[in-house]
This record gives structure tokens, sequence and C-alpha cells, in this order.
């Protein structure tokens, strides 16, 4: 007879613990554990009697497998997946409540129903009834497209009648809603989410059909569940974004086809996401000229060179304690650019407050933002603005040294690509700019080597 324990997991991390507690001690989060009932029979436990098979080991060299690879005909999803989507891959995709998950995936899904054979894509919502699924889909003109749709949330169902089509790509929307029998718990707790995902990847891979997985999101931004659901996957998508722009960022952070931090770039419109395919001129389509604490920073997010304008605004304080708000970076590396400016360069910041703002809605985690940040709170200090045809990169150090970076090249083809003229560079490449014969840029480099030489530019 089956033997039933209760244990008490954590629904953000997946603890366990013996008995309730108000906080998970090992994420941290309050009120996320919850009562579960666990299997303690033979299938939890090893038989030790049972002796294994012995598993053939084979050479690192030797020929394996090409796989042809499906596109989608979106480009920014080809260009973030690595070229393509892998037959039999799995690709979980996490975002924030209405950010367009199941927007975009209806339409991969519709675009790829139309370039492949007929009953090949299959689109399943477990959160949405079959004709809510139709309005969303008559809104985006998708409607003719042939994709089979169904609303189920079984995942026993799912699998059987996934074994008995010529599936090419399978939609679950969202792995949450998804449960099995066997497991004795609500949807969406740990154990139905680690269950229900390891039954549709085997199906998946044994089938060989791209399996797509929507994920809902925790409020520090974190795909919900278990950590070990990101491990079962092949890639790990999170589609981003502000309520208030509407431009939309999908960034792979795994990828083992591809790339990692490569960004697709979205704008939503009242006819659904449409691709950007310069996504630098739309970031800077609303930057006006000749403002103090504006910059513009040549960045690299994966392979693609991205501009984009940095905006700064240094104001006296009426607190004893000045404030410190930043929206798009890295709060703590703010701080340190504010100290290394107070040590090194002597700016007092003290009894101000300093306000940092990523222009259209972009999170910019790269170091080589550093210098474009100086510059506009240096700017917005002296209420003097920067010459609006300039660039900039550099890491700063604490010692007050302008480091170099990575992809130099790339970033000032960007910037020429847009007309700009003149840029602000670390000495490095400086040099390597004057060796290499790399002269035939029009931009005329200026090299800072620490930052004690960018208060000349405001003198």
């Amino acid at each position: 007879m089956v033997k039933k324990n209760s244990l008490f997991v954590c629904q953000n991390c997946g603890a366990t613990y013996p008995k309730w507690q108000g906080k998970c001690d090992a994420c941290g989060e309050w009120n996320s554990i919850v009562e579960e009932l666990a299997q303690t029979d033979g299938f939890s436990k090893i038989n030790r009697k049972k002796e294994g098979k012995i598993i053939d080991f084979v050479p690192l060299k030797g020929t394996s497998q090409t796989y042809s690879r499906m596109l989608t005909g979106i480009k920014e999803i080809d260009r973030v997946t690595g070229g393509g989507l892998v037959p039999g891959s799995v690709i979980l995709v996490g975002g924030d409540p209405g950010i367009g998950k199941s927007t975009l995936l209806l339409q991969v899904c519709a675009g790829l129903a139309s370039s492949e054979e007929r009953d090949s894509c299959y689109y399943i919502s477990g959160e949405e009834a079959i004709d809510q699924v139709r309005i969303r889909a008559n809104r985006l003109g998708l409607a003719e497209s042939p994709v089979n749709l169904a609303s189920a949330t079984d995942v026993r169902n799912i699998i059987t009648t996934l074994e008995k089509t010529n599936a090419k790509v399978v939609i679950i929307d969202s792995i949450q809603t998804m449960y099995l029998d066997e497991v004795e718990s609500t949807p969406g707790s740990v154990g139905q989410v680690r269950a229900c995902a390891y039954e549709l990847i085997k199906a998946a891979k044994r089938k060989g059909f791209v399996l797509f997985l929507v994920g809902h999101v925790t409020k520090q931004g974190e795909i919900a569940g278990p950590r070990v659901l990101e491990h079962m996957v092949d890639t790990v998508l999170y589609f981003e974004g502000e309520r208030g722009h509407h431009f939309r960022i999908l960034r792979a952070v795994k990828n083992r086809y591809g790339a990692t931090d490569e960004i697709g770039v979205f704008e939503m419109q009242d006819k659904g996401l449409v691709e950007v395919e310069n996504p630098s001129a739309l970031f800077l389509a609303e930057r006006q000229g000749n403002v103090s604490g504006s910059c513009v920073f040549a960045g690299i997010e994966g392979s693609r060179p991205l501009l984009v304008e940095i905006q700064a605004l240094v104001s006296p304080s009426g607190y004893s304690t000045p404030k410190r708000a930043v929206v798009g970076w890295d709060s703590n590396r703010l701080s340190m650019i504010l100290a290394v400016l107070e040590a090194r360069c002597g700016i007092n910041f003290s009894s101000h407050d300093v306000y940092l703002n990523i222009a259209g809605g972009l999170k910019i985690s790269e170091p080589a933002a550093d210098l474009a940040v100086a510059m506009a709170v240096i700017s917005s200090l002296t209420k003097k603005p920067l010459p609006a045809d300039m660039v900039m990169f550099g890491e700063i150090g604490l010692s007050g040294e302008i480091r170099a970076v990575n992809q130099a090249n790339l970033r000032l083809k960007e910037a020429q690509k847009l007309g700009f003229v003149s840029a602000i560079v670390p000495p490095v490449y400086g040099k390597d700019k004057k060796e290499k014969g790399l002269k035939n840029y029009e931009l005329s480099c200026y090299e800072i080597g620490n930052v004690q030489r960018l208060t000349t530019w405001f003198n």
C-alpha cells in the first residue's frame, strides 16, 4: 500500500521543510511554503537489489548528427535562438503578465504553420478558452493560418494526442496550468511544474518536435517554479519591456544551440508585435540635441551593436540623505561612479539628488556604459550639454582609469552608420586604432585616460 507523507514545499525555489513556516530559509520569500503530499513508495526510492546496465562510452571525436534549423519567418526570433529552431529542442519563455508572450508565440506558430506542411503546428492553451485565442488571432490578422488549436491542461491527454500526430512545433501556454494525476498537488505547485515539464520534454525529445513552454514570473522577475526547470530546457528566453513603452526586448539567457545574451527588438502595435530591424535608430528617434544630461552610449547586446540615450538629472536635494533613482541600469554601479567622481575629480554630489534613465525602456548591464553615465551626470551638474554628434563607451575603474571594452569596432561602425562624427573611447583602443590602420573611420576618437580629464570638457 502506498504510504503518503505531508511535506511543506516553497513554491518559489522548491525547498522542502518538515513543517510550515512563514519564511523560506533558502530564498528568503515570505508566505510561499505550501503543504503537499509526497509519495514514499517504490517509485521514489532506488531498488538496490536490481542491478543496472553497463553504459557504453565512445571517443570524444566522431561523427554527429547535423540538424537543419527551422526558420520562423521572424528574423528577431531566429537571431535570438541562434539562427532558427532546432528540432527536438525545448524553449522556455518567461515575462511579466501582459507583456506579450502569448501574442508573440501565436505569431510564431502562425508563421511556421504557413511555411511548413499542414497539421504541423499545435497551440495548446491552459489559460484561455478557444474563443479567447480566436479573438486574439482575428485582431492580429492570423485567423486564416492553419494552426491546430486546443484548450487542455491534462498532460497525459496532451502527450497521447501528440504521439498520433506529425507535430513539428508545440506551444504550451502555460506550464503552470498543466497537471498530472500522479502528482497530488494543485496545478502551478513546484511538484506539478517539475513533473509536467519532465513528461513534455521527454515527448519532445522522443518525437523530435520543437516545444515552447510559457512560464510565469515572480515579483523578482524570475520564472516561477523550481529552479531546475531552467536547467531542464535547452533555451531560456525572457520577454522584457516597460508597460509605458511600446518596445519589447526578447533576451536569451541560456541557449545550448547558440550564443547567450542575444536580443531581439519588437515594437507593440495594434496588429501585434512588429520586429525592429534597426533598433538604434528607433531608440534615438525622440532624442533632443543641446540638452544637458543627455549622452549617447554605443553598447553591445549579444552580437548586435546598439546605440541608446542615457539621461541624467542632478538637482539640489532638500533632504539630509540625497536620492539616487535609476531606471534601466544597476543602481549600485551608479553609486560607484559617483564615488569615483567625488574621490578622483573632486565633484561633490552629497547635496544633490541624482536621477538616471535609459531612454526607451531598455535595460543595460554591461560596464562599458560607465563612461557615458559619468559624462551625462557631469553634464547635468554643470548644465553644459555634450555635442549632439558624439558617442562614447568605456569602463571606469575605482582608481579613476578608463578601461577598454570588447568589440569597439562594431560600436564605432554602428555610430558611423547613424551619422555620428566623434567618439570618446578608452586610450587602449585609440592606440590600436592608429596601429591597425583603422583611420578609415570618419569618427574622430578622443582618448580619455582617466576620469580627471572628464571635467575638461565642461570648463
